[in-house]
């Protein structure tokens, strides 16, 4: 068989169309209704729901899938609009908490709401069965294997 023909490899293309196509619909949305960046959302929804309302620079930067450069780079935009704040470690000098601030907890629920509404529409189509066969397959994807 021809590398290029692989099945897998189609589905991955699948998997990233439809990441791109959900992405076009909805961060712009977001930006318009809610005034925020998708890429700030992600930032700002992760630091929420994290212990103490704060990750690690180097654990941030794994989650929204940018090197440390680039995390410490869209932290330094989004602190500038007041939404997070850096906090040193108090055991090692060298780790740095992006911590999310009361206005990014406001910023982050008015874009929230937008996003789930707009979330809604898009997957109106899908069954609770079928968005938890997504969930799991895609959970599947994200810790189910190692590229050697």
């Amino acid at each position: 068989m021809d590398p290029i023909d692989d099945r897998l490899i189609t589905t991955f293309g699948r998997l990233v169309e439809a990441s791109s196509q959900l992405e076009h619909r909805l961060g712009p949305a977001m930006q318009a209704e809610a005034g925020l960046q998708h890429t700030w959302f992600e930032v700002l929804i992760r630091l929420a729901r994290s212990e103490g309302g704060q990750l690690t620079m180097s654990a941030l930067a794994s989650e929204v899938a940018l090197t440390t450069g680039g995390v410490t780079r869209l932290i330094d935009r989004i602190e500038a609009a007041g939404y997070v704040e850096r906090r040193p470690c108090p055991t090692d000098r060298r780790v740095a908490y992006a911590a999310i601030t009361d206005a990014g907890r406001k910023v982050l629920d008015q874009a929230a709401t937008v996003h789930a509404r707009n979330l809604r529409a898009a997957f109106a189509a899908f069954s609770e069965a079928d968005l938890d066969t997504l969930d799991g397959l895609l959970d599947r994807v994200r810790h189910g294997f190692e590229i050697a």
